[in-house]
């Protein structure tokens, strides 16, 4: 006996297959777009297939990019010092860098990080497009921006390996303690990375 008609259950599905969406959440997602008005599934379904065909990846540092773009713009930008890199896990890393207003730099994005587990090896990430990077623009700095993770810190240090015999300065993120979380809750990732970059009062 089908509790669901077929097509919800079909949307069901697919929003359970986002990361961080649950079964419950799917189906409230679903159950909304089926409340609404047409106009408003409409413009999800438009919005996507814009998505799909808008997209594309910048050709030198891999941040996303318009379709038909080859270069993204906070490469070309002049005021953007192209000695400096930080080097990134995913896109939206670069959204939470740029939204300090603090950086003034160019990305490059490694397109995921090590992950033996999940079959992710140092071939499959932009590692030598970025290694053909520092010799093409004479990079000076190289920014480890990559999570406090394993994962992050396994591919921190396969990098730091790659360019041990250039002449270049690699530095890491500070790493600190959360604004209201005390010592005990601090995971040891977190807590090491604190001590490391403890500063004098």
């Amino acid at each position: 006996m089908q509790v669901l008609p077929p097509a919800l259950v079909s949307l069901i599905e697919a929003f359970g297959n986002l990361p961080g969406v649950g079964p419950r959440t799917a189906e409230r997602y679903a159950y909304f777009l089926l409340k609404a008005e047409p106009s408003v599934s409409h413009e999800l379904y438009t919005a996507i297939e814009t998505m799909r065909d808008g997209v594309s990846y910048c050709q030198k540092t891999f941040a996303l990019v318009q379709k038909g773009k080859e270069l993204s713009d906070l490469y070309t930008d002049p005021s953007r010092d192209k000695k400096l890199v930080a080097v990134v896990a995913e896109p939206f890393d670069i959204v939470a860098i740029e939204k300090t207003s603090q950086y003034k730099g160019t990305y490059h994005v490694l397109g995921g990080l090590v992950s033996p587990i999940d079959g992710i090896t140092p071939e499959q990430l932009h590692i030598k497009e970025l290694i053909s990077r520092i010799d093409e623009d004479g990079v000076k700095e190289i920014i480890l921006a990559t999570n406090a993770s394993v994962e992050g810190e396994s591919t921190a240090l396969y990098i730091q390996q790659q360019l041990n015999s250039r002449k270049i300065k690699i530095t890491r993120l500070a790493r600190g303690l959360p604004v209201g979380v005390d010592l005990e809750y601090a995971d040891q990732i977190t807590l090491g990375r604190a001590l490391q970059g403890r500063t004098l009062l």
